[in-house]
């Protein structure tokens, strides 16, 4: 999958921003919001049944348009994440803290009904902030 950049919004080129006419991220000023991301990797949810390699796949999403937007991991500020099943909580985590563990962003991880594909365990949204 490859990002493009279009002022100040990023597009991964993923189904659902097309569908649902939104952009991967927004840059505002020294800001990169991105939005949710999941394990779907050319229209295909990857690692069905693996929280862990959904997290892992989510996050390598978000940190592309984060740094098409400028900016980079260590800039990361929030993370929030929505599991589908309560005993994925520490897989996500997991995943978190080795992507994430040297930064130490904030972050919110929420118990949802599910997700807009039932092979989604998680979905991942980070924040970035120069300082």
């Amino acid at each position: 999958m490859s990002m493009e950049s279009a002022g100040s919004r990023v597009f991964s080129g993923g189904i659902w921003e097309e569908k649902y006419g939104y952009a991967r991220a927004v840059v505002v000023g020294n800001r990169v919001i991105v939005s949710g991301c999941t394990a779907t990797v050319d229209g295909e949810v990857r690692f069905v049944g693996d929280p862990y390699g959904q997290s892992v796949t989510a996050m390598g999403i978000a940190l592309e348009a984060v740094e098409r937007g400028g900016l980079t991991r260590e800039d990361v500020v929030m993370i929030r994440y929505y599991v589908v099943e309560h005993c994925h909580f520490d897989l996500v985590g997991k995943a978190i803290g080795e992507v994430f563990g040297h930064v130490r962003p904030a972050c919110t991880g929420v118990q949802v009904a599910g997700l807009v594909d039932p092979r989604m365990l998680v979905e991942i949204e980070i924040e970035a902030l120069r300082a």
